[in-house]
């Protein structure tokens, strides 16, 4: 073959292989996507996963369906979303238990095996106690934490081992304390454990903020201060814990979306605007600012920097309370 035939004939094949690509990537998505939700229906992932599946879908043009893959304690749901064929169609409303679930021996699972696309929130830790509690400020907790013996006080909001949990062992670790000072009390959530401590069995619940508000409106807890940066629009009177003890420490739970490690990039960078436009949108913001959730942003970039982070400053705090396996 001579060599202007052959290249002939590798024009030919680019034109034809940019024939069958591009439009497909063009055009996409054509066909539903499926957000897979690791956690339960009804539950504050579960309402912020659809209600940013209902602004992406004014975005897209297309279907978004949201699916409840449950179990393992996060496992089953991020193993099904980094396992899913990584052609766009399916995603998943990935949670800060991604920089837990490896530390703790539940699974080989890490932030490496996803495509991020974008972060959307974060609900910061705060430090919640009853109304009646011995302690009007942050500073009179630690010193009694300090002074008393280990196991005076218990903490709970979530399983040994869960975000809240590590929060405030980290918090505590900040503090020079020695994290299994209190005694932590697991529990199936922060719900359970906000009416454990009005009824005097709970010490401290270092939940999110906003999963204490009713108790707080009813007059029956109060927030101590909250590990975020800034105070929250939602909670103008909670003070940082920089302002109530001069720490900068701040830790929470974070959420964004993402989908099977080996996306292709015109897809995700396509997802990713849509999904900015999604969360700067009436639905998204005055639903999360209707329920007090924090929201935060971050594209595909500094979403994937931010998960390398946590999964480091996670991995030192399981470590320090003895869960690492």
């Amino acid at each position: 073959m001579s060599k202007r035939h052959n290249k002939a004939l590798l024009a030919s094949t680019a034109v034809l292989l940019t024939a069958i690509t591009g439009p497909a990537l063009a055009d996409y998505p054509e066909k539903p996507i499926t957000i897979i939700v690791p956690w339960a229906a009804g539950g504050g992932t579960d309402a912020t996963a659809r209600t940013i599946a209902s602004a992406l879908e004014e975005e897209l043009g297309q279907t978004i369906n949201v699916v409840n893959r449950t179990g393992g304690s996060g496992v089953v749901g991020h193993t099904a979303i980094s396992t899913a064929k990584p052609d766009g169609y399916t995603l998943g409303l990935i949670t800060g238990e991604t920089n837990m679930m490896h530390w703790l021996g539940l699974t080989d699972l890490t932030y490496k095996d996803f495509t991020p696309v974008g972060q959307i929130n974060f609900d910061y830790a705060g430090v919640q106690v009853a109304e009646d509690a011995p302690f009007d400020s942050l500073d009179q907790l630690l010193g009694a934490i300090k002074e008393q013996p280990s196991g005076t006080y218990n903490a709970s909001g979530t399983g040994l081992g869960g975000v809240w949990h590590l929060a405030f062992a980290g918090f505590l670790l900040d503090q020079g304390i020695e994290p299994n000072k209190v005694t932590w009390i697991p529990s199936q959530g922060a719900a359970p454990a906000m009416t454990e401590l009005v009824s005097g069995g709970i010490d401290i619940v270092p939940s999110s903020v906003p999963e204490a508000r009713s108790m707080i409106e009813a007059g029956k807890a109060q927030s101590l201060g909250i590990m975020a940066p800034e105070r929250l629009d939602s909670f103008p009177d909670v003070p940082t814990v920089e302002e109530a003890i001069g720490s900068d420490y701040t830790i929470g739970e974070w959420r964004g979306i993402a989908g099977p490690k080996g996306m292709d990039q015109e897809i995700v960078d396509k997802l990713e605007k849509a999904l900015e436009a999604a969360y700067n949108s009436e639905t998204y913001q005055g639903f999360m600012a209707k329920q007090g959730y924090g929201t935060e942003w971050r594209n595909a970039e500094d979403f994937e920097k931010m998960m390398g982070e946590m999964d480091k400053e996670y991995g030192k705090i399981i470590e320090s309370i003895g869960l690492k396996k």
